[in-house]
């Protein structure tokens, strides 16, 4: 009986809040919650991996900064032992983009994407591939990395030799995409350096992928991660398509709110929600943080006059800080003469409440990053556009 009275009082307060409308500043700090980046928590690093549904890995060192930014103590050891130990893989996955999955997280997630990675293949690929057997290419490259791992350009110049005429990189796209790949160490390890060679995840983990696909649960972990958002937020964020049709299926789960432009959000009913005055420390995020690539709509951590200056033209998303839990200016790490330099560019004049805390966490940046931190320095940088 109390259960059912605990029920009750649940559904009462999920109906009261249905329909509001959340304000950007909302938004922001309900993803800064969940994001981990109003206080550094005190988590193990694969459950904080798990917790975000996965981390931006096209840099070897953007997770660690990621990771850095969000837990208390974090230690560079921590993940490379992790992805040493194959509690953790890097592997192309949500957008056909490389990611930091946790291992179990892989095994689940890899069959629910195999859509985004055929129409990748396709879109970028297609001419080339008319009239080629893709999937018994596939199998030939399967075989051949799992019996030797392998770059992409080694195992595209092998398969071309057979299938005479085929560019080899698209050869060797077709495994990527239709192949579960992992990239395997030393590759992502902090302070090493190795090619992106890669094996299959089931002959890296000894497991088999999970079956059948389960949509509604990627849903929720895309809401626990990044909620509240619209449909189209989730579908940038996977790279699927016809989300809508699971929502519909979860929506008597999901409690639902509208942005400032009116569009309907949805979301956990009992995700984190914090006032739009909670305040919020400066951070450095590492380059292409989940954050600015999982949404179809950023208004909610960034001014889209800023777009240029993060979004590279060639595809690089640069690191970036906030300040009061916004996209405030990028970052980077540079050596000049022997020092270390961390080199920040804010895209409006800071206060200097906002300047001073700043170059506290930047010393703490260096602290982390650089092994002689007595030889480094801070400097502002502004530009005029």
């Amino acid at each position: 009986m109390k259960e059912v009275k605990r029920t009750q009082v649940r559904e009462t307060a999920v109906d009261k809040e249905t329909g509001k409308t959340l304000s950007n500043r909302e938004l922001n700090r309900a993803l800064l919650a969940r994001q981990m980046l109003l206080t550094r928590e005190k988590l193990p690093v694969l459950e904080t991996i798990e917790k975000l549904m996965g981390m931006q890995a096209q840099s070897s060192n953007a997770p660690y900064f990621g990771l850095w930014s969000r837990i208390k103590d974090f230690c560079q050891e921590e993940l490379s032992g992790l992805l040493r130990d194959r509690e953790a893989v890097r592997m192309p996955l949500m957008r056909s983009t490389l990611h930091l999955v946790s291992a179990r997280d892989a095994l689940r997630l890899r069959p629910l994407l195999q859509p985004v990675m055929d129409r990748s293949l396709k879109g970028a690929f297609g001419k080339q591939l008319i009239g080629i057997d893709q999937e018994t290419l596939a199998a030939a490259g399967r075989e051949w990395v799992e019996k030797e791992p392998m770059t992409l350009n080694e195992l595209g110049k092998r398969l071309s030799e057979y299938w005479p005429g085929l560019d080899p990189e698209a050869a060797g796209a077709v495994v990527r995409n239709k192949v579960p790949l992992v990239q395997i160490p030393p590759r992502g390890m902090w302070g090493e350096s190795g090619q992106a060679v890669y094996t299959s995840v089931e002959a890296w983990l000894g497991q088999p992928m999970s079956s059948p696909p389960e949509p509604e649960w990627l849903i929720r972990r895309y809401l626990s991660a990044f909620g509240p958002a619209t449909v189209k937020d989730i579908q940038v964020w996977s790279g699927l398509t016809r989300i809508l049709e699971e929502i519909r299926a979860l929506r008597p789960h999901l409690i639902t709110f509208r942005n400032e432009k009116g569009e309907e959000l949805f979301d956990l009913p009992d995700a984190p929600r914090p006032d739009a005055d909670t305040p919020s420390v400066p951070r450095f995020l590492g380059e292409f943080d989940n954050m600015l690539l999982s949404y179809a709509d950023r208004s909610r951590m960034m001014d889209e006059t800023y777009r240029k200056r993060v979004f590279t033209v060639n595809g690089i998303i640069r690191a970036t800080i906030l300040v009061d839990g916004f996209v405030t200016g990028t970052w980077k790490l540079l050596s000049q003469r022997g020092r270390s330099v961390l080199h920040i560019e804010p895209f409006r004049i800071l206060s200097k409440i906002e300047r001073d805390a700043l170059t506290e966490e930047g010393t703490r940046l260096l602290h982390f990053a650089v092994s002689n931190e007595a030889a480094s320095e801070i400097i502002f940088h502004y530009k005029d556009h």
